[in-house]
C-alpha cells in the first residue's frame, strides 16, 4: 500500500493552506496530482513534480521555465521523504522568490503527516495481528505462527495466563452498536493496560488475556481478584453498556489461555444467573459450579438433576427454597430458620420431607453433596 494516498494528500493541502497564502499541490511518486487547492488539477501530471522526482531534489520553476513545460505554473516543488525514500512531491504555486520561504515549512508539515499516518497504519496492523494471535490462542490452534507471535510479543506460553470474558447484553444493543462499543472499549483498554491482550470473539464479546506474575497460588488469586475489581471499576467509569465480566482460572501452558477462557465464559454465565446484582464474576468465587458446568447435558446430568426433579414434581417450591437457604447458611439450623422466617421445628419438618421425596439421607455428606450439585446444575 502506498504511503501517500489521495486522502492524506488533501489533508496536507488543507492544513498547509490554512497557514500560507499560496496554492499547494501534492503529487504521488509518479507525478500525478492527488491533492490540490485547485480541484480542477486533480489527476493531472505535474511536470515540476516529475523533474523533482527525476533529479531527487527541490526544483524551482520561474515564469520562463513554466512557459516551456506543458501545463506548468511558476512555483517550487520539494520531494517528500519518508523512511529514506521519496513518497511524493509537494508543490507551492507562485513566484519562487515569494514561496521559497514557505517551502521547508510545508515539506516538514507534509512529511510529519505522512510519518504519523504510516505509524498509525503500522499500529493498526500490529493490533490486528495481536487480535488474530489471541483468537488462535484461545481456540487452541497451534503452529509456528503462534509461537512466532508469542515470541514477538514477549510472551512465555508456559507461564500462567488468565482470560476474562466481557459480554454485552444482547437484548439492549443491536449487533452493530455492540461492535462499536466493544471497539471503543478495546482501544481504551489498550492505552490503560498495554499488557492486556484483547480480541473481539463475537459482536457481543471481548476476550482479554494477561500474563500472571510468578507468585504462589494464594498470592496469584489475590492479585487476580484485585485485577477484576480494577477492571470492573474502570468499566463503570467508562460508562460501558450493560455488561457482565467473567474472569477464569489462571493456568500455564499452550492450552492454558483456552481453558481459562472457557472458565471465564462459564463464570460470566453462571454469575449472571446466581449473582444478578453484580456485573463482575470470578472463577475463584464460583469454582464448583464452573467446574460442573460441562456436566449440564447427557445422562450424567439427568442423574445429577434427579433429586431436584423429584422435589419439583411435588409442586412445592418452598422445599427447593428451603434447601437453597440451608446450603447458603452452611447447614446451620438457626440461621436457616431465621432467613426463611420459620420456626426451627418447621425447618426440621421441611428437611425431613426433602429427604423423603428425594430419597437422600441428608445426614450423609455424599447425599448432601448430590442435592447441592442438583441445585447448582439448575
Amino acid at each position: 500500500m502506498p504511503i501517500l494516498t489521495a486522502e492524506l494528500a488533501q489533508d496536507i493541502v488543507s492544513r498547509t493552506m490554512r497557514i500560507i497564502p499560496f496554492n499547494v499541490n501534492v503529487m504521488d511518486a509518479r507525478g500525478a496530482i492527488l491533492g490540490s487547492g485547485d480541484a480542477g488539477r486533480l489527476g493531472q501530471l505535474h511536470d515540476g513534480a516529475l523533474l523533482a522526482l527525476a533529479q531527487r531534489r527541490t526544483v524551482e520553476i520561474d515564469e520562463a521555465t513554466a512557459g516551456k513545460l506543458h501545463g506548468s505554473r511558476p512555483g517550487i516543488n520539494l520531494p517528500l521523504h519518508v523512511d529514506g525514500r521519496i513518497a511524493g512531491v509537494v508543490g507551492l504555486t507562485g513566484r519562487p522568490d515569494q514561496v521559497r520561504q514557505f517551502g521547508e515549512l510545508v515539506r516538514l508539515t507534509a512529511e510529519m503527516i505522512l510519518e504519523q499516518a504510516q505509524l498509525q497504519r503500522a499500529l493498526q496492523h500490529d493490533a490486528r495481528q495481536r487480535e488474530a494471535f489471541v483468537l488462535e490462542w484461545i481456540r487452541e490452534e497451534s503452529g509456528a505462527a503462534l509461537d512466532a507471535w508469542a515470541q514477538r510479543l514477549g510472551l512465555r506460553l508456559e507461564q500462567h495466563h488468565v482470560a476474562l470474558s466481557l459480554q454485552l447484553d444482547e437484548e439492549s444493543l443491536a449487533a452493530d452498536q455492540a461492535q462499536a462499543a466493544l471497539h471503543q472499549l478495546q482501544a481504551a483498554l489498550a492505552v490503560r493496560w498495554p499488557r492486556l491482550l484483547s480480541a473481539a470473539a463475537g459482536p457481543y464479546e471481548l476476550v482479554l488475556v494477561e500474563a500472571c506474575d510468578d507468585n504462589d497460588e494464594t498470592e496469584r488469586e489475590a492479585q487476580l481478584q484485585r485485577r477484576l475489581q480494577a477492571l470492573s471499576a474502570w468499566l463503570e467509569q467508562a460508562e460501558a453498556p450493560d455488561y457482565h465480566l467473567g474472569m477464569g482460572i489462571a493456568l500455564p501452558g499452550r492450552d492454558g489461555a483456552a481453558q481459562s477462557c472457557r472458565s471465564a465464559r462459564a463464570a460470566a454465565r453462571i454469575g449472571r444467573q446466581r449473582q444478578a446484582e453484580r456485573r463482575s464474576h470470578s472463577y475463584y468465587d464460583l469454582a464448583l459450579p464452573v467446574l460442573l458446568s460441562d456436566l449440564d447435558h447427557g445422562w450424567q446430568a439427568q442423574q445429577l438433576r434427579l433429586p431436584l426433579r423429584r422435589l419439583e414434581q411435588t409442586g412445592k417450591s418452598g422445599l427447593r427454597r428451603t434447601a437453597e437457604i440451608w446450603f447458603a447458611h452452611q447447614f446451620h439450623p438457626g440461621a436457616t430458620a431465621r432467613a426463611l422466617h420459620i420456626h426451627r421445628n418447621t425447618l426440621d419438618y421441611r428437611l425431613d420431607r426433602i429427604a423423603e421425596i428425594t430419597g437422600l439421607d441428608l445426614q450423609r455428606h455424599e447425599d448432601r453433596f448430590r442435592l447441592y450439585i442438583a441445585l447448582l446444575l439448575a
